[in-house]
């Protein structure tokens, strides 16, 4: 069986004699009138008219004066029948191949075809091919399934090939992509305002993470990639916006996990004048709204869940659920207390003065058993340091998250505008911060500054593309296009550019 390093080579020397003939075989021009599904589809309605056809060489079959070529592109496949007297001769200015050339193509190169559409005597649709255009000859073969590129960690290195062998990974993106557009729709149909926030913040906040940190050169100063959209997204309702939101990546500098990645997209609304109740009957219409546009269903078998979003939610209190797992009160309790909980349930004690991170433990070991769809609600003031107290509870926050299939897909509350409070809070967070928390929030004084000025009492809330990644099945690598990978270059590669390593 041939090298990969042989097949390349017998290419190149393909490309030289078609640099020789006088042929570009990277022309920048392509004339398509239907893509390939058109042409199934409505082969009644095109049949006997020319059409022009683009897209990748999966397979040829040669046999004498007549060949078969099979292409793709993203509709779907179709098959080419060329006849040897049928086919115009070469004209290298426009590219064009002569039936004599077919030996110069190879599967993964792309070709332009024109000529009437026909059934073949077998029935097969087709193009009839009178013209016969290269416009991408491929230096390396494409692999196929029964090739066995199985291996995930260079299927993830080469997600285009990956794309291009398995098309239910290309569908997942596509899915992807509707997810994200019904998730703008749905906004834009509630009156939000889409407004881009910067990626490059002096202070971060929004949530508990680690941040990257950079610098930029022409300030002279470091800069840290945000953890959340929150904080310049409320400084817009102190603006006068009303509804604002935005999409885009976010950066926690954490390990990998099947449901985190140090990179991801997020999404994140506020509304003036809504408080959390507002909030928690309009996501529940989002997700509905959101997973049937992309996913065509509201019913999921998710692992061992069974998740049905078409049913009423849950409410559950986050102070009653622990209670009755674990026998003690969140509102009064002990780090002592806490520590001897996490000991007794298997679940690693990373800083045992910390009561909140070991609650925030606790919850998560019920958590992952939720089937869902639940609304948490009530969440300790000391979980929740953006948060508005509730005033029929003060030591809780009007906080509401989703709960679904054991992870947590959402989370809201009413927003805090008291310029005050938020200052204690920040505070309070900082300590933490200096004590060793690197998840702990900043100090953010010029956020605190704009509550001074006056902010409406709003609602608001985040989302990741976790949400996605829960409902597709896919850990969180498998749900983006290009995962990070430690960099290095395969051994091929190396022995094919020597020069360059």
């Amino acid at each position: 069986m041939a090298t990969l390093k042989e097949l390349r080579d017998e290419r190149l020397r393909k490309l030289q004699e078609l640099n020789q003939l006088g042929i570009n075989a990277y022309p920048a021009e392509a004339k398509r009138t239907h893509d390939l599904a058109n042409i199934s589809q409505h082969f009644t309605k095109l049949e006997g008219q020319d059409a022009t056809v683009t897209g990748r060489i999966q397979n040829i079959r040669k046999f004498g004066k007549i060949a078969f070529v099979v292409i793709k592109d993203a509709t779907g496949t179709l098959q080419l029948f060329l006849g040897g007297d049928k086919v115009e001769p070469m004209d290298a200015s426009t590219s064009q191949l002569g039936f004599e050339h077919l030996p110069l193509l190879d599967s993964g190169d792309f070709i332009e075809a024109t000529g009437p559409v026909i059934k073949t005597k077998t029935g097969e649709i087709s193009i009839e091919v009178q013209k016969l255009r290269l416009l991408t000859k491929s230096l390396r073969p494409m692999p196929t399934q029964q090739d066995g590129f199985t291996n995930k960690e260079e299927r993830m290195r080469r997600r285009y090939v990956d794309m291009n062998v398995n098309d239910d990974v290309r569908q997942r993106f596509i899915r992807r992509s509707k997810f994200w557009q019904a998730t703008r729709d749905f906004l834009n149909q509630g009156d939000f305002t889409e407004v881009n926030v910067p990626v490059l913040e002096h202070t971060t906040g929004g949530a508990d993470a680690n941040p990257f940190v950079t610098h930029m050169d022409a300030l002279d100063q470091d800069f840290y990639l945000r953890i959340s959209h929150e904080l310049p997204l409320k400084r817009l309702l102190g603006a006068g916006f009303e509804r604002v939101y935005d999409i885009g990546p976010r950066f926690r500098n954490e390990n990998y996990s099947d449901e985190h990645l140090p990179e991801h997209i997020a999404m994140e609304w506020y509304a003036a004048y809504w408080n959390w109740r507002d909030g928690m009957k309009f996501m529940t219409d989002m997700y509905r709204y959101v997973l049937q546009n992309t996913f065509g269903t509201l019913k999921f078998k998710l692992g061992d869940f069974e998740v049905d979003l078409e049913k009423d939610w849950e409410e559950w209190d986050y102070v009653e659920t622990i209670q009755n797992r674990y026998g003690i009160d969140p509102l009064n309790t002990t780090s002592a207390e806490v520590t001897a909980k996490l000991k007794e349930h298997g679940l690693e004690v990373e800083q045992e003065g910390n009561i909140a991170r070991g609650i925030d433990k606790l919850w998560k070991n019920i958590r992952k058993d939720v089937v869902g769809p639940v609304w948490l609600v009530n969440t300790p003031l000391y979980i929740s340091p953006l948060a508005k107290k509730n005033p029929e509870r003060p030591d809780t926050t009007q906080r509401f998250q989703a709960v679904i299939a054991g992870s947590e897909l959402c989370n809201g509350f009413s927003e805090l505008n008291d310029p005050q409070e938020q200052l204690q809070r920040f505070v309070e967070q900082q300590q933490m911060r200096d004590s060793g928390d690197d998840e702990a929030m900043m100090l953010d004084i010029d956020f605190v500054e704009m509550l001074e000025y006056g902010m409406p009492p709003a609602c608001g809330l985040g989302f990741s593309e976790r949400v996605f990644w829960i409902f597709e099945g896919v850990t969180a690598r498998e749900g983006v296009p290009f995962p990070q990978l430690r960099s290095e270059v395969d051994e091929v590669t190396k022995s094919i550019y020597p020069e360059l390593h």
